[in-house]
C-alpha cells in the first residue's frame, strides 16, 4: 500500500484536481443528490436520509474492496496502480490550497472578486462579506480541509486500507451536501452528519496536534482545546482553533448559509486584520503537516507490513 501512498500523494502535489479528469467525487455527489431528491419529502425523512447514507458508504466500502481485489488477482502492477489512482482521488490538499491563494489574489484587486472567489470554496452566502471576512473564510476552509481532505482520508487509509479511504470519501460528501441544521436538511441529513463527526472525531484533534507541533508552539493545545470545544461543530473548531492560535487571529461569527442565518462562536481573542502573509505561513503549516502526515501512514503499514 506504501506505493499506492507515496504515488497518489504526490500526483495529488503536481496535478490537484484538474478540472478535465473525472472524479468520482463528482459521481458520489451526484448520487447523492438523486436520491436526496427522491427520498427527503414527506415523512420518515430522518429514516430515509439514514439509510441513503449507510447504504452509499457500505457500497462504496464493498465496491472498492471487490474492484482491488479482481485487479489485482488479473495483474498485481495494474492493481498497484489502480490504488494509486484512488489514493489521489482521495486526497483534496493542492487544490484547495490554490483556491485559498487565488481569493486573496482576488480580494487584493476588489471586494466583489473576492466575494466571487471565495464563494467557489465556501457553503455559506458571500454576497455580504467584507474584506476580512472574505480572507478569513478562506483560511477557516483551509483549516478544515487539512483535517477533511488529507489527515483524515490518509488516517482511514492506515485503519481500513484503500476501501475505508474511499467509504470516508463518501461520508464526507454526504455531510457537505445534506449535513446541514437547515429546514430542508435537518431530519434528513441528521443520520449522515453524526457519521461524518465520528469519522472525523479523532482525525479532526490529530491535525490541530500536528498543526501545533510543526509550528513549534506545543504550548498552543490548552488554546485548542478551549477553543475548539466551543465551536458548533464538534470537529471543525479544533484545525481551526489551531490555526488562529498560530496566526494570533480570530474566526467565526454569524454567518448566512442557504438563506439561513446559523450563528457560530468566535474562535480565538485576538481580532486583528489578515493579510497574504498569514495566507502563506498557513499553507507552509498545512504542507508540513500533509508530509508528517504520509510519513506517519507510511511508518505505520511498514510496521504491520513485518
Amino acid at each position: 500500500m506504501n506505493f499506492a501512498l507515496l504515488t497518489g500523494w504526490l500526483a495529488d502535489k503536481l496535478l490537484g484536481d484538474p478540472s478535465w479528469l473525472p472524479h468520482p467525487i463528482v459521481w458520489f455527489g451526484k448520487t447523492i443528490a438523486a436520491g436526496e431528491r427522491l427520498l427527503n419529502r414527506n415523512g420518515y425523512r430522518r429514516l430515509k436520509g439514514g439509510l441513503l447514507a449507510v447504504l452509499l458508504i457500505l457500497l462504496t466500502f464493498m465496491v472498492v474492496l471487490v474492484l482491488l481485489g479482481f485487479v489485482f488477482r488479473i495483474n498485481e502492477w495494474a492493481g498497484l496502480a489502480l490504488g494509486a489512482i484512488l489514493v489521489f482521488y482521495g486526497l483534496a490538499g493542492t487544490t484547495l490550497v490554490k483556491e485559498v491563494r487565488m481569493v486573496f489574489e482576488a480580494a487584493d484587486r476588489s471586494l466583489e472578486e473576492g466575494r466571487r472567489q471565495v464563494g467557489r470554496i465556501v457553503g455559506r452566502d458571500t454576497s455580504q462579506l467584507d474584506d476580512q471576512e472574505i480572507r478569513k473564510a478562506a483560511l477557516e476552509t483551509l483549516a478544515e480541509n487539512l483535517s477533511d481532505g488529507v489527515v483524515a482520508p490518509l488516517f482511514w487509509l492506515a485503519l481500513l486500507g484503500i476501501p475505508g479511504m474511499m467509504a470516508y470519501k463518501m461520508i464526507n460528501t454526504l455531510d457537505s451536501m445534506i449535513g446541514y441544521r437547515t429546514e430542508r436538511y435537518k431530519r434528513f441529513g441528521t443520520v449522515a452528519a453524526v457519521i461524518d463527526d465520528v469519522a472525523n472525531y479523532i482525525p479532526a484533534r490529530l491535525t490541530a496536534l500536528l498543526m501545533v507541533l510543526v509550528a513549534g508552539k506545543p504550548q498552543l493545545v490548552s488554546f485548542v482545546r478551549r477553543f475548539g470545544r466551543q465551536h458548533a461543530s464538534p470537529n471543525s473548531g479544533y484545525p481551526e482553533s489551531a490555526l488562529a492560535g498560530i496566526l494570533g487571529c480570530r474566526f467565526g461569527g454569524t454567518h448566512t448559509y442557504f438563506g439561513e442565518i446559523i450563528e457560530k462562536p468566535y474562535i480565538g481573542e485576538t481580532d486583528r486584520a489578515i493579510d497574504s502573509d498569514d495566507m502563506r505561513r498557513a499553507v507552509r503549516i498545512n504542507l508540513w503537516v500533509e508530509m508528517v502526515m504520509v510519513a506517519l501512514v507510511f511508518l505505520s503499514q511498514m510496521l504491520i507490513s513485518r
